[in-house]
């Protein structure tokens, strides 16, 4: 292709709002237009390079023997009533009537539709197992729409669903897609991880993220750098002491510390390291009726260590959290504790609360907490002597480095990413809720065992910039580059030796498949320069009059500080072995 052949619409400048590396780079190579908050026009140079990411998404579906579709952006409510998350999936599901006052949804994602498809179409065993996957827009109402594509509103997504007769099949469906995962991110050239994933909003028993590693992700990626252990923090585990709880050796004082409120500075004031204190965080769970009124309300008190962090996603699988919980109000925690928080603690509370502790904090002897009075925190507090065993021991924090890993084989890292697929095993959430069944050789009805499958193809694009790019611009992997190679000619208007040259290599290279942009635009060497840094082209070649009268040509790649002279005999051989390489 000849550069005048396409659109380059190149920015000195990003926009003030651009936040990270991505988004401006993005905007400054003419990647995207921004339409509203979170939405975005993709322009001819970001339509190649989603194009290119959906080929090799495609490519690697079908080879797994999943079948495309396609399913559409506007759904019924009807069906996200019946699996139940037209109410719970909360403000980003975009909800919509139609003339008729029909409700409607813009779909997030097709878990309903492709049940009801499913449910209408498989109807014996003999059909099983069947997995479809479709590439489509989407559509989530974030409230703080940010960080270019990495977090709009309308987006790109190539999401998968397979239907198996029973869990062993289903999980075989998994480990299928989980390999065609890898292999699809592996041809992206780009650095990633497969971690232990919480299912979060879909549901389902079993998950991983597919991570990209950017120091700017959102993302924390917990991982043993002497083992295969990856698993996201919000799963992580925090492993229990392997030494027995101490045995006391301080009284238990009332000590004052005013105006100390957190931990770390009762820590500084009373000389003590962070570790020998303890963190008070104060819950509530509402027991209600069939009108939503509240009965009766529950406060709990979880303690974490106080150099840790509460994992809410670990606290809300607990028994009597697993409904839901919230904060405590401010007369909440008055009532119980009689006093305001900072300075909160298990020792003798005003009324009863449930007790949750960390494993380390249950292993904890002489430790410092609130003294429930304000200025005051208790030293040499234990547990068993001072106040009662915890009612419940868990694991309910974030880890952090240095961590043990729960695989016995070293200790933990963290590192950040951007998740950018998701592998969900499903089981029967959506199956059992909208009766989809299939008959087994028996003739009986049974459910389909369901799994889910999601790449965020436009995001990627974002994603492998925040990990590929430098001071000059975007570095793309070949695979997802607009083009793989860019020929500038300086002087291409004005020289028929260098226009022939050019014309001539640009139809050579194209003839081996190689996808190859001629710039004819007749910018000055720097400009030209200049814009394919700026746009990622991974590999340049410059012709120049006083290179073709030395018979060379010069070659550089995007990441190199320096041209070479390459003979033009062995320019194309060259070019396709930098390529390979």
């Amino acid at each position: 292709m000849k550069a005048s052949a396409t659109f380059i619409s190149t920015l000195k400048e990003a926009p003030a709002d651009a936040e990270v590396a991505s988004h401006r780079l993005m905007m400054r190579a003419g990647f995207i237009k921004r339409l509203s908050a979170g939405i975005y026009s993709y322009m001819p140079l970001g339509l190649r390079v989603i194009r290119k990411v959906e080929a090799i998404i495609r490519e690697e579906m079908n080879r797994a023997g999943a079948v495309e579709l396609l399913m559409p952006v506007v759904q019924p409510a009807e069906l996200w009533q019946e699996s139940g998350r037209f109410q719970a999936y909360g403000p980003e599901l975009m909800r919509v009537k139609d003339r008729h006052e029909r409700d409607f949804v813009i779909q997030p994602t097709s878990e309903e539709v492709i049940t009801d498809i499913a449910r209408q179409e498989l109807r014996s065993y003999k059909q099983l197992p069947r997995n479809f996957y479709h590439i489509q827009t989407k559509f989530r109402d974030e409230r703080r729409p940010r960080f270019g594509v990495m977090r709009g509103r309308e987006f790109t997504m190539k999401d998968a669903y397979s239907f198996d007769r029973d869990k062993a099949a289903a999980l075989k469906s998994y480990d299928s897609m989980f390999a065609a995962y890898k292999r699809i991110f592996d041809r992206f050239g780009l650095q990633y991880r497969a971690v232990a994933a919480d299912t979060g909003a879909i549901g389902g028993d079993a998950s991983h993220e597919f991570q990209v590693i950017a120091d700017t992700g959102e993302d924390a990626i917990v991982y043993c750098p002497a083992s295969d252990y990856a698993a996201n923090i919000e799963l992580a585990e925090g492993m229990a002491p392997s030494a027995a709880r101490a045995a006391p050796v301080q009284p238990m004082v009332k000590t004052p510390t005013p105006g100390k409120a957190t931990c770390e500075d009762v820590a500084a004031l009373l000389g003590l390291p962070l570790t020998q204190t303890v963190k008070s965080l104060v819950l509530a769970t509402d027991e209600k009726n069939e009108a939503g009124d509240v009965l009766r309300s529950t406060v709990w008190l979880l303690l974490v260590r106080g150099d840790h962090s509460l994992n809410e996603i670990k606290a809300g699988k607990l028994p009597g959290l697993k409904g839901g919980f919230r904060f405590a109000t401010g007369a909440e925690i008055e009532a119980h504790f009689g006093c305001k928080p900072g300075y909160l603690g298990p020792v003798a509370t005003l009324q009863p609360v449930k007790v949750v502790a960390d494993r380390l904090v249950a292993a904890m002897s002489d430790f410092v907490c609130g003294a429930n009075a304000a200025d005051f925190h208790l030293t040499g507090v234990n547990w068993g002597r001072d106040l009662p065993e915890p009612d419940l021991v868990a694991d309910i924090r974030n880890v952090v480095v240095g961590d043990p890993s729960p695989d016995g084989k070293g200790v933990l890292a963290i590192q950040r990413g951007i998740e950018v697929g998701h592998v969900f095993y499903l089981g029967t959430k959506y199956s059992k809720a909208m009766n989809a069944t299939f008959l087994d050789e028996t003739g009986k009805p049974q459910l389909m065992e369901m799994g889910c499958y999601g790449i965020g193809v436009t995001r990627l694009l974002g994603a492998a910039i925040e990990q590929n790019h430098d001071e000059r611009g975007i570095v793309w992997p070949a695979s997802m580059a607009p083009f793989t190679v860019v020929i500038c000619p300086i002087g291409y208007e004005r020289s028929a030796e260098v226009q022939a040259a050019a014309d001539r290599l640009h139809d050579e290279l194209a003839a081996l498949g190689i996808d190859v942009v001629l710039d004819d635009r007749g910018e000055r060497p720097g400009a030209m320069f200049a814009d394919w840094e700026l746009i990622g082209v991974p590999l340049r070649v410059v012709l120049s009059d006083r290179g073709l009268k030395a018979g060379t040509a010069e070659v550089q790649g995007r990441r190199e500080a320096a041209a070479t002279a390459v003979a033009l005999p062995d320019l194309l051989a060259t070019v396709k072995a930098r390529l390979a390489a």
